[in-house]
């Protein structure tokens, strides 16, 4: 088997599995038996029961082979490559980021979705598979792939010129070169029009002075998209690591999102080339229009922390024996798991449903709102609840359950916050705009 469509399947069989038992108690990925039902020649396993009955809906009978074979692959590289060490890059708020983005890069998703210069042009429904799987060990893992596809790769790929594109695209599709997207301020966050990073004219070149806040995969970049203020507007520029004036300072002490780079990025008078701009970002519909393009990857990859959270759940109270029974077998908690199943198999048929919409061509922003909204929510919800079932163990980082909860909250806020899209959704309800 080849590269077909997005993800190659062949690297399965490549990848560095990396030592084994590194990470000790239940969150591992040496007790995850899990896959699909596609043969690779016994390189995925068979799918565990519980994965299997959280399927209620019986979707996954719906994807065509070609997509199971992605999402089977996927699933395997995060269980073998990634689910053994998250507790640790997790606890100790690290990641090796230029070693899994060149990972990522052979297997193929990163900017899966692009068409051309090194990205493999899969649909949006299969790019969706893969944030899930992605975002089932970790939320600081899909922000890593989706931040460099969707947001870095996305401004260059719609907006870049043609020598853009080549120079920077077959890079970091294949992870060896990495992107950030600057456009929160640290007083400019829901309300992007009001930033203050400012680009002026000097001759042919643009002097770029401001900062940017919450910039994920920012001190790592070699290339930072980045939105100014000029006075033809708002544009965006493609500022290079090392240029005088432009530094960087990575956030610390974070409690979500800790298996992330998360940075400040400062610019003091950055002396760009004409060529850095880009030119056919004009006003607010580029940086908003990225932001649309990543909220999609978000939409599904939710599901995935969720349906972790939920089979953890469910393997754990299938085990876990009070009063001479499991704790499955009671009444309140099956209450609570059959909710939490129902909400994870609403937002999942609500991804699926979208990518379907992307995939035609028809889908619209409010419709992304929607989604975010919607997802991130029952995501969070599960979460929560799925730490109550687990009492004191759910407070530990031996489960992962917690551990999506808090990066959760992070992803409720970013991408637009959960406010933000009840006003987008209030306004295509009723046709009145309560945003000023």
């Amino acid at each position: 088997m080849g590269q077909r469509h997005g993800v190659n399947l062949k690297y399965i069989t490549r990848i560095p599995a990396g030592p084994q038992g590194s990470v000790p108690g239940p969150d591992t990925g040496g007790n995850k038996d899990t896959g699909g039902n596609t043969d690779t020649g016994g390189n995925v396993a068979k799918m565990s029961d519980t994965l299997s009955r959280l399927d209620m809906l019986d979707l996954d009978s719906e994807l065509d082979s070609e997509s199971r074979m992605m999402r089977d692959t996927v699933r395997k590289f995060a269980d073998d490559r990634l689910r053994p060490h998250i507790r640790d890059w997790f606890e100790d708020g690290t990641l090796p980021a230029r070693e899994l983005a060149q990972e990522f890069g052979k297997l193929g998703v990163l900017g899966m979705h692009l068409k051309g210069y090194g990205c493999q042009g899969a649909t949006a429904s299969q790019y969706a598979l893969v944030c899930a799987e992605v975002e089932a060990v970790d939320s600081g893992l899909r922000s890593l792939v989706s931040v460099q596809g969707s947001l870095a790769m996305y401004a260059i790929w719609a907006y870049g010129s043609e020598e853009q594109k080549q120079r920077w695209l077959p890079g970091m599709a294949a992870g060896e070169l990495i992107g950030c997207f600057g456009l929160t301020e640290p007083d400019s966050g829901s309300d992007p029009g009001s930033m203050t990073t400012r680009a002026t004219r000097d001759g042919d070149d643009w002097i770029l002075h401001g900062s940017k806040m919450w910039i994920t995969n920012g001190s790592l970049a070699d290339v930072a998209v980045v939105w100014a203020r000029t006075d033809e507007g708002i544009r965006g520029f493609l500022v290079e690591k090392g240029m005088p004036g432009y530094t960087t300072t990575d956030v610390h002490h974070k409690i979500s999102l800790r298996a992330s780079v998360t940075s400040a990025l400062s610019f003091d008078e950055v002396r760009l080339p004409a060529e850095s701009q880009l030119p056919l970002a004009k006003g607010l519909k580029g940086p908003l229009g990225c932001l649309t393009e990543a909220r999609f990857g978000i939409i599904s990859g939710v599901t995935g922390a969720a349906r972790d959270a939920l089979e953890s759940t469910i393997d754990y109270a299938n085990s876990r024996t009070q009063f001479g029974r499991p704790i499955s077998g009671f009444q309140l908690t099956q209450r609570k798991l059959a909710e939490m199943g129902v909400a994870l198999n609403q937002a999942q048929l609500t991804a699926r449903r979208l990518g379907e919409l992307k995939d035609a061509g028809r889908i619209t922003p409010a419709q992304i709102s929607f989604g975010k909204f919607a997802n991130v929510r029952a995501a969070l919800e599960i979460c929560r609840e799925a730490r109550s079932i687990l009492g004191g163990s759910g407070i530990t980082t031996e489960y992962p359950v917690l551990r999506h909860a808090v990066n959760l909250e992070t992803v409720y806020t970013y991408e637009g916050t959960h406010e933000v899209h009840t006003l987008v959704l209030g306004q295509a309800l009723t046709g009145q705009d309560a945003f000023r």
